[in-house]
Parts: C-alpha cells; sequence; structure tokens
C-alpha cells in the first residue's frame, strides 16, 4: 500500500537508510561502491555554496578514482576555465594566455577550499601515472563564451594563422559582449536578429572539417568551438522565457560529456552539478509542468542503468550565496525546511548522515516538495523561489542527507570578486 503521509515517508526513511560516517572518516565513501559498476556516476548537490556537499563528493570523487578506475571530474563549470586546472592536475605546461579560471560571478561556486583541495589531490594523484591513467578535470557549461572564442583563436595562431584571422573575423562579430554576453541576448531578442549565429557556426564546421581527433589541443579547440555556437543560441533565446534555453543549455552538457566518453572507450565519469541538472527532471514540476529536460534525464535516456544519479539535501545551516545575480557572496541562514518537502521526511527520520538507496525505487508515497538552491538564495521568498514538486524515489538512484550544513569558504578574493595577490590566486598559488 502507498505511503500517504510525511510521517509515513519519515518512517520507511529511516528503516531504509544507511547511515554514513563522519566526513573525515577514511570510510565514509565505502558505501558508494554500490554504483561504481555504473560508467557515469553523476553527484548533485541542494546548493552551489555547501560545504559538506563538496566535501562529500570529493570523497566519493576520490573512492571512485583509487578503487574503481574512473578517470573523468566533469563538473558543472565552462569548459575553457577547467581546461586550466585540467592542465595544472595532468602537470601539462602552463599557458598564461589562458588566464586565471573562474574569473566570473560566482566565483566561490569553484574558487573554494573544498574545490582546492580536490585539485591538490588530483594532481598529487597523476604524477607519477601514464596520461591515460591520470584523472582529467572538465567542464561541461557554456557561460564563457569570451573565454572559449579566445582559445580556438589562440589554437589557430599556433596551427594555422591564415584560418586564425578567419576566426578573428567571425568572432569579432561577438567582440562587443564578450565580458557580457547577456547583452547580445537582449539585443538580439529585441531587434530580431542573429547576425552572429552563420558565423559561429561556420567557424565549427571549420575547425571540425581539420579532423585532427589524435592532438589533444585539437580536441579542446573543437570543445571550444562547439561552446561558442552553443553559448550564442543560449544568450539568443534565454530572455524568451522558455524552456528553451534551459534545455540547450543541458543538452549542451550531455553532449559534452557523451563526447568525452566517446572519444575514450571504457573511460568512467563522475559529474559534480546541482540537483536540478541531476536529478531527473521527469518526475520533477521541471519536466512535467515546464517542459524542461535535464542532464540526469538525458544521461538515463541515453546509457540506462550505466547512469546513476545521486541527489543531496540538508534541513538547515548556513550556506554561501547571493541576494542578486552579480552581486556580493554572503553567509545566509538556511531556513528549516518546510514540514511538506522531502527534506523534512529526511529530518524526522533522526540520522546527522545518511544514505538512502533508491534503485529498487523503493514507495515513499506522493510527490512533495524539494528545495534548490543556486547561487542565489532568497528566504524570505523560499516556498516560491526555491522549492518545487519532485518525486525523491525516481528522481535518483541515491539520496545523501546531512542535517545541518555549512557555507563553503572562498579562496581569498573569490567572495567579492576582487584579485589577489599572485601567491594566493588558485590554482596558481598551489
Amino acid at each position: 500500500m502507498a505511503t500517504q503521509t510525511l510521517s509515513d515517508a519519515a518512517e520507511l526513511i529511516r528503516d531504509r537508510a544507511e547511515p554514513l560516517p563522519p566526513l573525515d572518516d577514511p570510510e565514509f565513501a565505502a558505501a558508494f561502491d554500490r554504483y561504481a559498476d555504473a560508467r557515469v556516476v553523476l553527484l548533485g548537490e541542494a546548493s552551489h555554496g555547501t560545504s559538506e556537499f563538496y566535501r562529500a563528493r570529493a570523497a566519493i570523487t576520490r573512492r571512485l578514482v583509487e578503487r574503481h578506475g574512473f578517470t573523468v571530474v566533469a563538473v558543472e563549470a565552462d569548459w575553457p576555465d577547467a581546461a586550466v586546472i585540467n592542465r595544472r592536475v595532468r602537470g601539462a605546461p602552463e599557458r598564461p594566455e589562458l588566464g586565471r579560471p573562474f574569473r566570473r560571478f560566482p566565483t566561490w561556486m569553484w574558487r573554494n577550499t573544498d574545490v582546492n583541495a580536490l585539485v591538490r589531490w588530483m594532481t598529487e594523484w597523476n604524477r607519477d601515472r601514464a596520461a591515460d591513467a591520470q584523472v582529467g578535470f572538465y567542464g561541461l557549461d557554456l557561460y564563457n563564451m569570451g573565454g572559449a572564442t579566445r582559445a580556438v583563436i589562440d589554437y589557430l595562431d599556433r596551427t594555422d594563422p591564415e584560418a586564425a584571422a578567419v576566426a578573428r573575423d567571425r568572432y569579432g562579430c561577438l567582440t562587443p559582449w564578450r565580458d557580457d554576453p547577456a547583452h547580445y541576448g537582449r539585443k538580439a531578442w529585441t531587434q530580431g536578429y542573429a547576425e552572429c549565429e552563420e558565423k559561429v557556426v561556420a567557424m565549427l564546421i571549420d575547425l571540425l572539417e581539420q579532423g585532427r581527433a589524435d592532438d589533444p589541443d585539437f580536441l579542446d579547440a573543437a570543445q571550444n568551438a562547439r561552446l561558442v555556437a552553443n553559448a550564442e543560441a543560449y544568450y539568443r533565446v534565454m530572455y524568451q522565457g522558455s524552456a528553451e534555453s534551459w534545455n540547450l543549455r543541458d543538452t549542451h552538457m550531455a553532449d559534452t560529456l557523451d563526447l568525452m566518453l566517446e572519444a575514450r572507450p571504457g573511460v568512467k565519469a563522475v559529474v559534480w552539478a546541482h540537483n536540478s541538472h541531476i536529478g531527473d527532471a521527469r518526475d520533477t514540476d521541471m519536466g512535467r509542468e515546464r517542459g524542461e529536460l535535464n542532464l540526469g534525464q538525458l544521461m538515463r535516456e541515453r546509457h540506462g542503468s550505466d547512469a546513476r544519479l545521486i541527489g543531496f539535501g540538508t534541513h538547515t545551516g548556513t550556506v554561501a550565496a547571493a541576494t542578486d545575480w552579480d552581486g556580493p557572496m554572503e553567509v545566509k541562514r538556511v531556513n528549516p525546511s518546510r514540514p511538506d518537502s522531502w527534506e523534512r521526511a529526511s529530518h524526522d527520520a533522526g540520522h546527522q548522515r545518511f544514505l538512502l538507496d533508491l534503485r529498487e525505487r523503493i514507495d515513499l508515497g506522493p510527490d512533495r516538495l524539494e528545495r534548490f538552491i543556486g547561487v542565489i538564495y532568497r528566504p524570505d521568498t523560499e516556498r516560491w523561489s526555491h522549492y518545487a514538486e519532485a518525486s525523491l524515489a525516481r528522481q535518483y538512484d541515491g539520496w545523501v542527507w546531512f542535517d545541518e550544513t555549512g557555507a563553503v569558504t572562498p579562496l581569498p578574493g573569490a567572495a567579492d570578486g576582487t584579485e589577489a595577490s599572485a601567491d594566493d590566486t588558485w590554482p596558481f598559488g598551489m
């Protein structure tokens, strides 16, 4: 018989949940070995600014790398920014022309002490390993259009100066909006044009026709060219108020991940992204009411049980977030979870930390509210800005719970966007 009340759901969670040891216990991640037979393990987060989520994902990632042969860490970050970190952890020569990564809002999302610790560990792990055994750090997102155009041109400057001149001409269409591509989206929407679309697509086609699939630098340039083409389309439709821009972005992330999997048969990947990208959108308001798909849904559709989706949640604590887009980071108090939410059922289960294995789709009853905090958190409007109806059991293959959590600690300069000193600037001051 279906569970009907929240107290019934809490009792079932209490019975099925597996308590986890503290995060600093070497055996914290052992419970996640059950997911290691998948080719892609997607690790979520209920907010972009909670330390426990980052630290838990780092511990699970280390376990999957060390014990189960995972070699790709793919994150909800832009490809050109992550490429700088990837070169660092692999011991590749640094290229100053790429600039320092993650300088755009929200800088604390990746420039924080928890990610810094992961990058240090990856660097040490890779130090004496062959290139095909090293673990890499890759970005799936498409916001940094300016960084991607520079990366394509830099590559062509080194390999084909004539093509570089063509790229400068074509990408010149985007130059006025390089540092704020959202302005391009507004102009394209209000004036009804897409003057850059044909140029960025032509640049991608020309680059792909070079076909140098054995050259890592070419593969990097090709992915940056894809990012530019998809980002141009994303910013062009983002003001239309439909699901189109969201769907374009998550499809880009899924396609990027699949390109990495196809490039190296047998490679296994860990993905870090928000619950809103990880949990299957078909079992939330996103898919049912708004027509939105997401990365987790696409991975399930494309890979079946070879993709495992793991969500994370909390009841209360603190979080690093802004009040408005491009605003400064603040450490905010997280409201206790609503009495009609999955978070409250998890809290009432009575465990400080637990893993709930959902691969068998246990019956937790009807859909309830689930909390989603991004880089912006507005406690006063939380019901409408941060909760959505969802099925916990169908949305994920696992649910990780921390009853009380704390905010991430930003690295110097990351909270307010100011520049740190050269010795402290991540990751070059490691």
